[in-house]
């Protein structure tokens, strides 16, 4: 169908896009969602995808002809490869239940594994089990922290410890990351006692859609036993430092609500740019 954008901008409150996520507010806007749709099935990714760093193939991709749109909400499908269907609904909350109705359908119709609905709220609706999209600026000061360093510049007996902490936070995606330590940026770690306890990564950027330049998100994690020690906000200014002195123009952050990781970023001045809801079908 055609989308039409003076119906879906008034109802969207979170800057979100399907398959591309948090945006900055402003790079949001009509060309970028017929980018997004004119991709679909192909495979390709748009220039300013975050997700091409880590494969040459786009997995997710919106279903054009399942969208739904009228002038109170919007319904915008997605599929991945592994056969996870996500409707996405922009509207009040009481269009959940029919965007429920849809994912379901539509996952039975096209043998996914898994449905689920991705709503939003603003600011000032928090809800349990959500995701807050935050935004960190890079218009004032970042200064250098010490005793946190790129992970390549640590000595090798210090180095070998990395794949210890890496499976220790599996569960953080650092296995992930650990596989693809020497593909990509700089990954900046906490030492203590001769081993990695903590680490930001991989520091990266990557121009916008309007030619800003974002600082790419990042794996972040401390050893449980070692938390509560500083050392998370310690990494978190270094990666801050990382990205300014790299020329980096803002970052995008998605923390669940309430996590630490969250009231970091809270404590830290980060502008709140509302909330992303996911419940399974």
């Amino acid at each position: 169908m055609d989308l039409r954008w003076d119906l879906l901008r008034p109802v969207m409150c979170v800057p979100y896009f399907p398959t591309l996520g948090p945006l900055h507010p402003e790079a949001v806007s009509a060309e970028l969602l017929a980018e997004v749709f004119a991709v679909a099935g192909t495979g390709e990714f748009l220039p300013h995808d975050k997700d091409r760093r880590w494969s040459d193939h786009k997995d997710e991709h919106v279903l054009v002809d399942a969208v739904i749109q009228d002038q109170a909400r919007t319904l915008i499908p997605t599929i991945t490869g592994r056969g996870i269907l996500r409707v996405h609904l922009y509207g009040a909350r009481e269009y959940r239940p029919e965007a429920e109705e849809l994912a379901a359908k539509l996952a039975a119709g096209r043998d996914a594994f898994k449905a689920r609905v991705v709503w939003f709220q603003d600011a000032a609706d928090p809800v349990a089990a959500s995701t807050r999209v935050q935004l960190r600026a890079f218009d004032q000061d970042a200064p250098a922290v010490e005793g946190i360093e790129a992970l390549g510049q640590q000595p090798e007996a210090i180095r070998t410890t990395f794949p210890e902490f890496a499976e220790k936070l599996a569960g953080e995606g650092f296995v992930f990351l650990h596989s693809r330590i020497d593909s990509v940026g700089p990954v900046l770690v906490a030492v203590q006692d001769e081993r990695v306890v903590g680490a930001i990564g991989p520091m990266e950027t990557m121009a916008d859609p309007i030619g800003r330049r974002r600082l790419l998100p990042q794996y972040f994690g401390v050893l449980p036993e070692h938390r509560g020690l500083g050392l998370g906000r310690l990494l978190w200014r270094s990666a801050m430092h990382w990205g300014k002195e790299c020329g980096a123009d803002y970052q995008l952050l998605q923390t669940a609500a309430g996590g630490a990781s969250d009231r970091l970023c809270q404590s830290e001045g980060l502008a709140d740019l509302g909330f992303v809801c996911t419940t399974t079908v």
